[in-house]
């Protein structure tokens, strides 16, 4: 076989690779691209979504952040996925929206974490209680610690004994550090236990001596 044949042969099988739909979604996989589906059906446990002309699959676990009460919302909806497994052999192609949703979700807040700083007042909602301190759930979207030591003034035992689950907090922020707030709300309260300055005058011996004077002055003995 000579080399123009041999050119010619390797040319069309790169053609017949690059034609094959199982090595263009397995392209997909590997550069992790974000791909627009749109449901085409419901079936046990999750959706179909076609992608080059090949049957996807979208588990229920992998179309939403949070639990999917109702598969039949989803049809005919357009999703962004991701391909997670591509098989050829089995001829299974396993798509995600998971993986979109959890991806953008840490790019919003890398983006509201940038525009925070220390010394900022948020308000929020206690999400839960620990030994430790209370986690906010605070009103941009992100969450942030109250540790024990910064929710009063006051030396508490326990976080259940000041806050409750769902209650409305003021919070101060007091910390950033990888991509975690502290807060603080014992650092907007005001101080109570604070001794008055309370000024004393004390009178003059001259004084004393004079009042003294003018007491026995009209004393008749």
């Amino acid at each position: 076989m000579n080399e123009e044949v041999k050119e010619t042969m390797a040319d069309y099988e790169d053609h017949f690779d690059d034609a094959n739909p199982w090595n263009i979604v397995k392209k997909y996989m590997e550069d992790n691209t974000t791909l627009l589906v749109k449901v085409e059906g419901v079936v046990n446990g999750g959706v179909i979504a076609m992608i080059e002309g090949i049957r996807g699959f979208i588990p229920a676990s992998k179309l939403s952040l949070s639990y999917v009460e109702d598969l039949e919302t989803f049809l005919l909806k357009e999703l962004e996925v991701k391909v997670i497994d591509a098989d050829q052999a089995n001829n299974k192609l396993i798509l995600s929206a998971y993986d979109v949703l959890k991806e953008q979700q840490k790019e919003a807040k890398k983006e509201k974490m940038a525009s925070l700083n220390v010394g900022d007042v948020l308000t929020g909602k206690v999400d839960s209680l620990q030994s430790y301190g209370a986690f906010i759930n605070l009103e941009n979207g992100l969450s942030g610690l109250v540790h024990i030591s910064q929710i009063s003034q006051n030396r508490i035992k326990s976080p259940s004994d000041v806050l409750e689950k769902g209650q409305d907090v003021t919070v101060k922020v007091i910390g950033i550090k990888d991509g975690k707030l502290s807060l603080s709300i014992k650092a907007l309260e005001e101080k109570t236990d604070e001794v008055e300055d309370i000024k004393v005058e004390i009178p003059k011996a001259e004084d004393i001596s004079t009042n003294l004077g003018d007491l026995f002055k009209n004393i008749k003995l």
